[in-house]
């Protein structure tokens, strides 16, 4: 028997009206998910107040209400639960009531602006093809032991999280990875869940639109890794200036790595092409499949939290050795042109500009190199005209287009990003709003042995659009042009 008492005993409860041993079935913290037995919590969140939901969640059938406010008129039978903060009570309350799952497996945390995506899925199926039962949460995907289950969020609510933690443990997972995000941390939706290990890859320009400064969106990281129990390791990339501050009040075992200074995991590039790179990580080489400084650094990431979890460095390099990059994250396309498109999921500046470096690292330069890429609506504007600069300044050809323009309007998108494109580049410039336009005017553009970056959308298939999530998948696109 599930009771009030049971799953609410790690929360701060300040008052209790009615009886706290009384039997439940269900959780909720939308009012239209609430059914008979259910408790509702009463969260307060960025667009509505869960507490103005109250009375219709006890409509609905809710025999317990858990708030931060008591409301002024009770019903009768419904118990009341105060609490100093419900997001944090809804997640030791969620993971009660799916009998604690993260503490059964070895949950390791991703957090960072760019990597998260590639880190976690990498290390699933290095983990996996090592022959353990794994699970995955991240922003394309969450698995289970091999079954795919659709994602909507980067990091899931805390309801979610810890369902489909049980569900892991039912399958008899050991091992899960976790892309953790800063709206994630700040919204407390990974409260109550028990971290074996947590990874930093970087901070750049990102979600400013939500965290207002740079500083609170540093702090939202750090917080993850101030929670981290000694038990577990805090591993963190020296290369970027954030990666220290992250380390400065956790009690978890500190560990680095590095592509330009001598840490725990040392990397270093030997070679690199299209198809991958010679890496060297601690003094041994292997040729890997993915490309880049960006990737050889996620490498490391992957390498130092394989090892921190106990695998054999033999086998660890061997199973490196054989991964293949995360779908839409430089996915290298050969098109019957004879030319090469790159696919990238690179939406903030720093990204972008990491893509084209990459590129530019390994091309002749006797090719022309065409990117064509646009920003999301409803989010930070003030990346955009940066992105305009680092496109124009390190490619031959530009073409701004639509990404997700959302409720915005495309053209108002694309006029920012070109605010940024500095006057000398403007030549070089085309403004095509109907992204498939685009992607078949850089097709028709490209010769043999021509590069196009497709940046923004990565694995994404839909384009969404006022509202609706119309299909749109940049390598479906670039194939037929």
């Amino acid at each position: 028997m599930t009771t009030l008492r049971s799953i609410m005993r790690n929360c701060r409860v300040e008052a209790v009206e009615g009886d706290f041993d009384r039997e439940i079935r269900s959780i909720a913290f939308d009012s239209r998910k609430v059914c008979d037995g259910c408790v509702f919590f009463a969260v307060k969140g960025t667009q509505t107040d869960g507490h103005e939901y109250i009375d219709k969640a006890v409509e609905n059938g809710a025999v317990a209400i858990v708030c931060e406010t008591m409301p002024a008129s009770k019903t009768a039978g419904v118990v009341y639960i105060a609490v100093a903060d419900s997001s944090i009570a809804l997640g030791l309350a969620a993971s009660e009531f799916y009998g604690n799952p993260s503490s059964q497996l070895s949950l390791v945390g991703v957090t960072g602006t760019n990597g998260k995506t590639t880190i976690a899925t990498l290390l699933y199926r290095l983990f996996s093809d090592a022959g353990y039962a794994c699970g995955l949460l991240s922003t394309i995907e969450n698995i289970i032991d091999g079954k795919v289950i659709p994602s909507t969020h980067t990091t899931g609510d805390q309801i979610e999280l810890n369902s489909l933690l049980a569900q892991m443990v039912e399958a008899g997972c050991k091992y899960v990875f976790m892309e953790v995000s800063s709206h994630a941390v700040d919204q407390n939706r990974i409260a109550g869940l028990d971290f074996v290990g947590g990874i930093f890859t970087n901070l750049t320009h990102d979600h400013l639109d939500y965290h207002k400064t740079v500083k609170a969106y540093r702090d939202a990281k750090k917080k993850f890794f101030d929670n981290l129990p000694s038990t577990a390791f805090a591993l963190t990339n020296l290369d970027d200036k954030n990666g220290l501050v992250m380390l400065q009040n956790t009690k978890a075992k500190r560990c680095s790595y590095s592509l330009l200074t001598e840490t725990d995991y040392k990397g270093l590039v030997m070679e690199s092409c299209f198809d991958g790179m010679q890496l060297k990580i601690n003094n041994k080489e292997v040729f890997v499949r993915l490309v880049g400084r960006f990737n050889a650094s996620n490498l490391l990431a992957i390498y130092g939290a394989a090892a921190e979890l106990g695998m054999d460095e033999s086998e660890l390099l061997c199973g490196i050795s054989k991964l293949e990059p995360a779908a839409g994250r430089f996915q290298v396309i050969r098109l019957a042109s004879q030319a090469v498109a790159i696919v990238d999921y690179a939406h903030t500046p720093d990204a972008l500009k990491n893509v084209l470096d990459t590129i530019n690292d390994i091309r002749t330069h006797n090719e022309t190199l065409i990117t064509v890429f646009g920003a999301g609506g409803n989010r930070d504007t003030t990346k955009r005209p940066e992105m305009g600069q680092t496109a124009a300044e390190r490619s031959d050809r530009i073409i701004i287009t639509s990404d997700n323009p959302r409720f915005e309007e495309p053209e108002e998108i694309i006029r920012q990003i070109r605010e940024g494109v500095p006057a000398e580049h403007a030549r070089k410039t085309l403004c095509i709003t109907d992204r498939r336009e685009a992607l078949r005017a850089a097709a028709m553009l490209a010769k043999k042995g021509d590069i196009i970056l497709i940046a923004g959308k990565g694995h994404e298939t839909y384009q969404d659009v006022k509202g609706v999530k119309h299909h749109f998948d940049d390598t479906e696109e670039i194939q037929k042009s």
